[in-house]
């Protein structure tokens, strides 16, 4: 017991120490994981590299999981809709990229047959590391966003194929050279300790793979109904979470008995359980175990990284790394471009996916038990993918530092338009927020003079007929082209929080009189805007978070008019709250440390909640007019 809670703790000592401080630094916790995985491994020396390879088997079930998940989310239907963009976003990244690295293994010596499996392992990317990353950046919802997911999702469901192709590299006679520099033979390899399906021919190998596949979609399509309503009928919910840990402990064991990919038999199974009534309970019942399980991933992979053999020829491996990312970087700006993701998609999705994956770890295994590679390649092989999964934060990283310094140079390479009608009204972004106060002030009878940064919101604006300009709406020469000096209005709808700051405050300068209406993120962005010299600032949740608990309000036995009025009351309070703690507000210290903001905070709260009771007392009066049939 003790040889198993010792690195247990030490990794969750790391996890606690680690990630918070990597996410403060903005590394992000990926980094951070992988980073700790690097300190208490190699660096440190508290987890020796056979108990980092024991608990990388027990860890690998996070990924497990969060394919399961990924799997849950997305029914046979779904999978069809996007079928485009895996057949040829997915489709054409694997093609393009097993070829390029093929032809650069043929290149360098190889048999044809090993860089053929090289190509296949090194194609794939990393779906733990990037889907986190995405996720936490907020970058799921983005062009390059989406892209990178259906591409990961592509290459999900390739590792089927793939595995069954594998074996029927193997090429006969190959020698395998150890590190200890002994040779190992075919023969050697078939005494070690192998799984039945490994000792098949190739063409027995690929035919058991395709039968697990089909095994798993009959028992998904046929099976899962009845045996969950059998389950249902107990009434307990804690046999929901050993059901959802049941079908992956066991999916997973049966994959690895075959020898294949447990992460991929999950997933699979989550795509057929996905359109069935019970996939909110299993996706309820795994996701607590997957943080925990995938974040102990990250620092399997950063322990487990053999420095002995990068530390043996450095150069030679960084390069080989940084070389790989670049040639499936570039292929994946060709494709990008091929498919017309704006150019910060295009830079995001070559980012996201640059780098090597835990697949490719798997492939790397298997393709070595079935004497596809020799030992010396595939130990280099994990070295190369498990560098190349430490440098992918970086590169987003630096994906960051590219948006935020490069962003008007960036956008398309488009030039922006030359405006030539000035009106009264001026319209900085038109996104879903500005789009809604164009509409109602055009519809009104007024005509505005529209300004964006993304080109293709500004096409589509101009087949419905309404005119607009495509350009950085932040830049001096554009503002006074547009019209800034007469202007008697300005509305900033712009996404970015830094760029409707700075904007606002340079039209104040540009034109004092000029009555100014920004849109802002939150309550810190607030002040930025208010002491930058806004005249009505407009947060975009608010309005409709209070409309929200208006109808929480109404559901709960107060009538229209009692929760119309407890949300107007909520409303006056706040916006003369705002004002006093403007006041109050320092940029340079955190608010949690500014003694004077803290305090008048909670009395404006105790002053709130009096508001509201008094409200609530005065909703008794007989006098107050029945609303109660106003929706």
């Amino acid at each position: 017991m003790l040889g198993i809670l010792t690195p247990f703790f030490v990794y969750l000592c790391a996890i606690v120490i680690a990630v918070p401080l990597a996410r403060r630094l903005g590394l992000g916790s990926v980094l951070g994981y992988l980073l700790a995985g690097i300190v208490i491994g190699p660096i440190l020396g508290l987890i020796q590299h056979n108990e980092s390879e024991d608990l990388m088997h027990f860890a690998e079930f996070g990924v497990v999981m969060m394919l399961f998940l990924i799997g849950l989310e997305l029914d046979p239907r779904a999978l069809w809709d996007m079928r485009h963009k895996l057949v040829g976003l997915g489709g054409l990244q694997i093609s393009l990229t097993v070829g390029a690295v093929a032809c650069a293994g043929v290149f360098l010596g190889l048999a044809w047959q090993t860089a053929l499996a090289l190509g296949m392992i090194l194609s794939l990317s990393s779906t733990a590391v990037v889907l986190q990353t995405l996720s936490e950046k907020n970058l799921m919802q983005t062009g390059g966003g989406r892209a990178s997911f259906s591409v990961l999702l592509t290459q999900d469901i390739a590792v089927i194929p793939m595995i069954a192709i594998l074996p029927l590299l193997a090429i006969s006679g190959q020698l395998s050279i150890n590190l200890d520099g002994s040779i190992s033979r075919p023969s050697d390899i078939a005494t070690q300790d192998l799984t039945w399906v490994q000792t098949l021919p190739g063409w027995g190998v690929t035919l058991v793979t395709l039968g697990s596949v089909g095994l798993i979609v009959f028992a998904g399509t046929f099976l899962a109904r009845p045996f969950f309503r059998f389950i249902h009928g107990a009434n307990l919910r804690e046999l929901h979470t050993a059901v959802a840990l049941f079908i992956v402990v066991g999916i997973a064991l049966l994959m690895s008995w075959v020898g294949l990919s447990p992460a991929l038999g999950t997933f699979l199974a989550g795509v057929v359980l996905a359109n069935t009534e019970f996939r909110h309970e299993l996706e309820s019942s795994i996701e607590p175990f997957k943080g925990l399980l995938l974040g102990l991933f990250f620092i399997a992979v950063g322990a487990g990284i053999n420095f002995s053999i990068l530390f043996r020829d450095p150069l030679s491996l960084i390069g080989l790394t940084l070389g790989l990312m670049l040639l499936k970087g570039a292929i994946l700006l060709l494709i990008g471009r091929l498919f017309s993701l704006r150019t910060r998609g295009q830079w995001l999705f070559a980012l996201s996916l640059a780098q090597a994956g835990e697949f490719g770890m798997v492939l790397t295994s298997f393709a070595l038990q079935q004497n596809v590679i020799d030992i010396w390649l595939g130990e280099r092989l994990m070295v190369i993918i498990a560098l190349s999964l430490l440098f992918t934060p970086l590169f987003f990283i630096f994906q960051d530092y590219l948006r935020a310094r490069l962003s008007a140079r960036l956008d398309d390479g488009q030039a922006a338009d030359e405006i030539d009608d000035k009106q009264k009204i001026i319209i900085a972004g038109i996104g879903r927020f500005g789009q809604v106060v164009n509409r109602l002030v055009r519809a009104s009878g007024f005509e505005t003079t529209v300004v964006d940064h993304d080109l293709n919101t500004i096409q589509v604006m101009r087949k419905f007929g309404i005119k607009g300009f495509f350009g950085d709406p932040t830049r001096p020469d554009l503002l006074h082209a547009a019209g800034i000096d007469d202007a008697k209005i300005l509305v900033v709808a712009l996404d970015d929080s830094a760029a409707a700051t700075k904007l606002v405050r340079y039209a104040r300068k540009a034109n004092p009189d000029l009555f100014i209406i920004v849109r802002a993120r939150d309550r810190i962005h607030v002040y930025e805007l208010f002491q930058a010299g806004a005249d009505k600032i407009v947060r975009e949740m608010f309005d409709s978070s209070l409309r929200a608990g208006r109808y929480v309000l109404e559901q709960l036995g107060l009538s229209d008019y009692d929760a119309a009025m407890s949300e107007k009351a909520y409303y006056q309070h706040d916006r003369t709250s705002l004002q006093d703690l403007a006041k109050l507000w320092d940029p340079s210290v955190p608010l949690s440390q500014n003694a004077a903001y803290v305090e008048r905070s909670k009395s404006l709260d105790k002053e709130l909640e009096s508001a509201l009771v008094a409200q609530m007392h005065a909703s008794d009066l007989p006098d107050k007019p029945d609303t109660s049939g106003e929706s």
